[in-house]
């Protein structure tokens, strides 16, 4: 399915983890993030997505604060 169409009415909407050019996983849909305990992680409040950090600078891991942006992360992969 192409991320622009709409699911079976009897099927729920697909999680779509998108690659940011130099940025974060930005993960769209109902979602839950644990560690590696099993222990949930409080999501960001009144957002459709949550960005997670790949870069591994970021203050408030799991999730992106920016840090990508000035610490010289580069990742541009494009699926084929």
């Amino acid at each position: 399915m192409r991320l622009n169409e709409d699911p079976r009415p009897d099927e729920p909407a697909p999680v779509v983890i998108r690659c940011r050019a130099n940025g974060p996983y930005v993960v769209t849909g109902k979602v839950k993030v644990t560690d590696h305990l099993g222990n949930e992680f409080k999501l960001p409040e009144g957002k459709d997505n949550v960005a997670l950090c790949r870069c591994g600078q970021s203050k408030s891991r799991p999730f992106c604060d920016g840090s990508h942006r000035g610490c010289g992360f580069a990742a541009e992969e494009t699926a084929s």
